[in-house]
């Protein structure tokens, strides 16, 4: 049986996990450096860099890790289903020509770069107190329970693409050019949405609200933020700029909606 183990290799079904995963690497086994470093932690490196999203450690206390790691984990449907009810504002953000991307670097270099693109986006709505919904190939859809904090962190994401070096990491930089940037479009709308299980049992947002966000998120080129105007007057006195981008006919909408672009370099 151990034999049969030891000759199956699951390397290529790796990139589909789409649950949170932890893997560990033992420091207290016998032989095994305090460091985690050496030959022995290769393969552990090997299948964290292979899963979306993993997470690696390196402890001599495996059920503080594990303890450690289930504490801090909040799946997107429970985020969305603790999502204040009432007034949201629905972000989007989507990868700008991320189909040439795949085909100049290939599928694996590919998903590298989406993956780095996914921890960034995590990162800023954790920091801004945004419920990522759902992941929808290469873009988000989330939701805030402020308009404020929710433009907030559409700029940090904008930011953080803007100045790769910092934000990015050099791996993902090393599969890049200075020709085809990360750029990411990023749309928002507020109201009230209508919140309910997707068919396949996730918690997910539905209604007006929802659709016309994704609507402005398809107008806006790489590196913009779009907004409707009801953002724009929630966040009225926040500091923040808008150019008129005037009136859009919405698919799906009889009346067109008003569309602000967020100024959100400096200078």
């Amino acid at each position: 049986m151990g034999q049969a183990i030891d000759d199956i290799d699951v390397a290529s079904l790796l990139e589909a996990v789409c649950m949170p995963t932890l893997v560990v690497l033992d420091t207290s086994l016998p032989g095994r450096p305090p460091s985690g470093i050496g030959d022995w932690g290769a393969p552990a490196n090997k299948i964290a860099a292979a899963i979306p999203d993993a997470r690696l450690v390196s402890t001599g206390d495996l059920g503080a890790a594990v303890s450690e790691f289930v504490r801090g984990f909040q799946s997107p449907a429970v985020a969305a289903a603790k999502a204040p009810s009432g007034l949201q504002t629905i972000l989007f953000t989507d990868i700008e020509g991320s189909t040439t991307l795949t085909d100049r670097l290939g599928d694996t270099a590919a998903r590298e770069v989406i993956r780095e693109q996914e921890r960034i986006t995590r990162e800023a709505l954790k920091a801004h107190g945004g419920s990522e919904v759902k992941t929808m190939g290469d873009g988000f859809m989330a939701s805030f329970g402020s308009a404020t904090k929710a433009l907030e962190c559409a700029v940090a994401i904008q930011k953080a693409f803007d100045a790769p070096e910092t934000a990015v990491g050099a791996q993902s930089l090393a599969l890049l050019s200075s020709e085809t940037p990360i750029r990411v479009r990023i749309g928002l709308n507020a109201g009230e949405p209508i919140a309910e299980d997707d068919p396949g049992g996730r918690g997910d947002l539905f209604g007006t609200a929802v659709i016309v966000a994704a609507r402005i998120a398809a107008r806006a080129n790489g590196g913009e933020i779009l907004v409707s105007d009801v953002v724009r007057q929630l966040v009225a006195g926040k500091g923040f700029l808008f150019n008129d981008r005037g009136d859009h006919a919405l698919k799906g909408f009889e009346d067109p909606v008003r569309v602000f672009e967020v100024r959100w370099r400096e200078g």
